[in-house]
């Protein structure tokens, strides 16, 4: 079956919907507008379970992410259909195959200015491979760090609210989040990041408010709390996951407080391709699959506050080179190798392998939902027909027992996912307990 891009289906059936921007000194309300408007233009790239946005600001350009490996052939496609030629700057918010892996593509295929990353180690090799792809590219590298700025154009501030100099030592809370404001509009992109990040970031004293929020994590259960939806306020906001994922995506408990929040809701699984445009006092959405309608945004905005110490990240002039987009092939996981078996009491996973083969588990990962605790298989070769259980404690290891070492539990008693990925970051398998 050939793919059609749902940004080409969008064009013809779009619907537009208008927003005026926020409260500015003074007390005058932005005049809602007809039609897309401004100087900045950002692109919610449907990549299915996945994150890839693109910013769009005058003659600069900027991606966040890329979703899968097989993802990267959709992003450039979309690219060169906006008539886009080079990266000014590229993102990698943080580790996860469902953002980073179809960044080789998008590199492959555009001159990059500058590569910015969380800076965190971790041992996949979608993630080690990128970062030799940049090297060998010769793209300047810069690790984010809350404070810094990115200089793409002096009219757009774009600032790094996380990670903290001291990270919090988890891939998803370390995530690059990205706040960019023209004029009165603000645009909050959060990665992956969670509530521990979030409380991070209020507890830095860090200005949250913004009109169009990036929802964190795929709008998982453990992301966008109360706290931190009230501190910003969007009038919009979009949720970038896949139909019909494994993870349950998004969470009920997500969507009842962003309704509660006042937002209204973008879904890319829905709506496809989202395309929020400002002239920075008006925004205008347009989305596939969204009812037109107009939302009067009545926040108040305040300054944003530098942290003592900044710096700025400047893309750096490159010679524009000709290259061929490269698009990775996906290898598929073995067959027969699942999760079957999840006990959020006992703290135990069961992972077996009913392929006609064994298959060499050294290097494969088993997360619960977040990501906030990955077990790390040591040198480990799982029998076909065979299952090995890992506990979340401590024991003596066998063939069909490993233990995780861990002095506290590890899954949600009230409800969890064990997500099983090979040694590439590659998602396997995934049960909801």
């Amino acid at each position: 079956m050939s793919f059609i891009p749902r940004y080409l289906i969008c064009t013809a059936l779009c619907a537009c919907i208008l927003i005026a921007g926020c409260s500015v000194p003074g007390g005058r309300e932005p005049d809602i507008i007809s039609g897309t408007t401004g100087d900045l233009a950002v692109h919610f790239i449907d990549v299915g379970q996945g994150d890839s946005v693109l910013l769009q600001f005058r003659d600069k350009t900027m991606l966040i992410d890329a979703g899968e490996r097989g993802m990267g052939g959709r992003v450039v496609t979309y690219l060169e259909n906006l008539g886009v030629e080079r990266l000014d700057v590229v993102v990698a918010t943080h580790a996860h195959s469902d953002h980073i892996g179809g960044l080789a593509t998008v590199i492959s295929a555009f001159p990059v200015g500058r590569f910015v990353d969380a800076g965190q180690a971790h041992p996949t090799a979608t993630y080690e491979n990128l970062l030799v792809l940049v090297e060998e590219k010769g793209i300047p590298y810069t690790a984010a760090v809350r404070g810094q700025t990115i200089a793409l154009d002096p009219d757009l501030d774009i600032r790094v609210l996380n990670p903290a100099a001291q990270p919090l030592g988890d891939v998803n809370e370390d995530s690059v989040v990205l706040k960019a404001t023209y004029g009165d509009i603000s645009y909050l992109f959060t990665g992956d990041a969670g509530k521990p990040a979030e409380e991070s970031m209020a507890k830095a004293g860090l200005d949250l408010d913004a009109d169009v929020l990036k929802v964190g994590h795929h709008a998982s259960r453990y992301a966008s709390s109360a706290e931190f939806l009230s501190a910003v306020s969007p009038a919009v906001s979009v949720i970038l996951v896949g139909e019909g994922n494994d993870y349950g995506h998004p969470h009920e408990e997500a969507l009842e407080r962003l309704e509660a929040a006042g937002s209204r809701i973008y879904r890319t699984d829905r709506d496809g391709n989202v395309v929020v445009t400002t002239d920075g006092q008006k925004i205008a959405v347009t989305a596939g699959g969204a009812p037109a309608a107009t939302v009067t945004v009545t926040q108040t905005t305040s300054a944003i506050t530098p942290a003592a110490t900044t710096s700025t990240v400047t893309p750096a002039a490159t010679t524009p080179s000709t290259t061929s987009a490269v698009t990775p092939a996906v290898t598929a996981p073995p067959t027969g190798v699942t999760i079957t078996y999840l006990s959020l009491l006992d703290e135990m996973v069961t992972v077996t392998n009913a392929g006609a083969t064994a298959v060499n588990l050294t290097g494969w990962t088993i997360a619960d939902e977040g990501a906030r605790n990955t077990y790390t298989f040591p040198v480990f070769v799982l029998d076909a027909g065979s299952n090995v259980t890992v506990h979340s404690g401590a024991g003596n290891e066998t063939a069909s027992d490993l233990y995780w070492g861990r002095s506290s539990p590890v899954w949600n008693n009230d409800g969890d996912t064990a997500t099983l990925a090979d040694a590439s970051g590659a998602i396997v398998s995934v049960l909801e307990g």
